[in-house]
């Protein structure tokens, strides 16, 4: 698979990022590594990961080149060879993303943030709510914000209507910033591995509506987040962060929930930040990142 590049004149210098999975087997970084020189391109940084339960091979390369275009034909032919699932990107380019939001703004208020203070390379095209209260947050950070209600009778025609933003405005990320709408099987097909949600708990603890009421009744001592990829499977996809903060008995419901904004903030963001420097890599139901 190969994202979208930037045209760039053979003549110039890119810099790109090439991720990679394969069956694992001897000669791979080698061969990686000479196709690189053999472009008259450096490796900047390399990192790699050979995981025993699957047999699989996983890498990042960074690199500089002289040209993208002869470094794809490059990376084709060497995918064909080791059966290479791959991407190709230039280093730093924004991802076109859609932000999907319901009545809670933290962690849309926490994004945008980064995302003017350029420490997160993503693009947002839209801010699409079920809701309108967080248009204010949107608007204020020069975002479209689309109004997309969603009820049980009407929920086919809200998921065209982001499938159809998602093909106008060529988008290649969307995150579910307490988005609190189930998105449907056919929709997590369709954008599989492009869809990241934060959950407010510590999966797999404490999965679906109300987690720190959950919480609360079990008397933990550390609340937490998860932020995974979106599977047709409720909470159940591919995790690529998690963290935690310690509690206690004096704790109401209501006190979790408010520290565990922080939480979740901070997870999703690194989530987000991960995904679109090409470091999260899909090992079946896992993911391999690569910091």
């Amino acid at each position: 698979m190969l994202r979208t590049m930037t045209e760039t004149k053979s003549s110039e210098t890119v810099k790109l990022v090439l991720t990679l999975s394969c069956p694992d087997q001897p000669g791979i970084v080698h061969a990686v590594s000479g196709m690189v020189v053999s472009a008259g391109g450096n490796i900047i940084q390399s990192a790699q990961f050979a995981d025993l339960d699957s047999g699989l091979f996983f890498m990042r390369v960074e690199m500089d080149v002289p040209c993208a275009h002869d470094i794809r034909s490059r990376v084709e032919t060497l995918a064909a060879e080791f059966d290479m699932a791959w991407e190709l990107d230039e280093i730093g380019r924004a991802l076109r993303t859609v932000i999907m939001v319901s009545k809670e703004g933290h962690c849309l208020s926490d994004l945008l943030y980064r995302v003017r203070d350029h420490s997160i390379p993503i693009d947002v095209k839209a801010v699409v709510g079920n809701h309108p209260d967080l248009a204010p947050i949107a608007t204020f950070y020069q975002v479209p914000f689309i109004l997309v209600p969603v009820t049980k009778d009407n929920k086919p025609e809200a998921e065209r209507q982001l499938l159809d933003l998602v093909a106008a405005e060529k988008v290649e990320l969307v995150v579910l910033a307490r988005y609190m709408q189930i998105l449907s099987d056919k929709l997590c097909r369709e954008m599989s591995g492009r869809i990241i949600n934060i959950h407010h708990s510590f999966l797999p603890s404490f999965k679906g509506a109300k987690p720190y009421d959950q919480a609360h009744d079990r008397g933990v001592k550390l609340i937490g987040a998860t932020a995974h990829y979106v599977t047709a499977d409720l909470d159940e996809g591919p995790i690529i962060e998690q963290d935690v903060s310690r509690v206690d008995h004096t704790f109401t419901a209501i006190d979790m929930r408010k520290q565990g904004q922080d939480v979740e903030r901070r997870v999703l963001a690194q989530a987000v930040k991960w995904h679109a420097e090409h470091r999260v890599l899909m090992n079946g139901d896992r993911t391999v990142i690569f910091r």
